[in-house]
């Protein structure tokens, strides 16, 4: 796999929340504007487009062959700061499951680059936008609460320039 993008995420695609929380990321999330679906994050930055090639990808298949899919809900809102609103998974457990197994098999591709001592499993609805913006859209979305999915899959996506769009290069099925 070749490419001129510098980074690579490995997330849990949520289409379920896209009916929620879809228009306010268009507006709030500028991932959103990039081709980055509904998310709650595995692994962010994972390794440079141009490293991943089928010795990775096998492996990535193993770590989560090796997992079990899973139900989870999407109850409440949080925020990082007055910077960022999120959604968090009543049970953050198999999310937490995902990274570690993904971390284990790559060591040195640290959750977050590792910037963070404590991980959330989170589902972003917006950042970087006056508190007032966000707290409007935090109290849309919790008015249409809770959202229920399947994390059956794990999707590799890729940037594919230096800071534009994101494409999808791989999806890998769970156990």
């Amino acid at each position: 796999m070749g490419g001129l993008g510098t980074e690579s995420v490995l997330l849990v695609e949520v289409p379920a929340a896209e009916a929620v929380v879809g228009w306010h990321r268009e507006h709030l999330d500028a991932n959103a504007l990039v081709g980055i679906p509904a998310h709650v994050t595995v692994l962010s930055p994972f390794m440079p487009p141009q490293m991943i090639g089928p010795v990775v990808l096998a492996e990535l298949e193993r770590v989560f062959a090796s997992i079990r899919r899973f139900h989870f809900q999407l109850a409440a809102t949080g925020w990082f700061g007055e910077e960022t609103l999120w959604l968090a998974p009543t049970d953050p457990t198999p999310f937490l499951a995902l990274m570690d197994g993904v971390y284990r098999a790559f060591p040195a591709f640290p959750p977050f680059g590792g910037r963070h001592d404590k991980v959330i499993p989170h589902l972003t609805i917006g950042h970087g936008h006056p508190v007032n913006v966000l707290r409007a859209a935090e109290e849309s979305v919790q008015a249409q609460l809770p959202i229920e999915a399947d994390a059956t899959t794990v999707t590799l996506m890729t940037e594919q320039s230096a800071g534009g769009q994101w494409a999808k290069a791989a999806t890998f099925t769970l156990a």
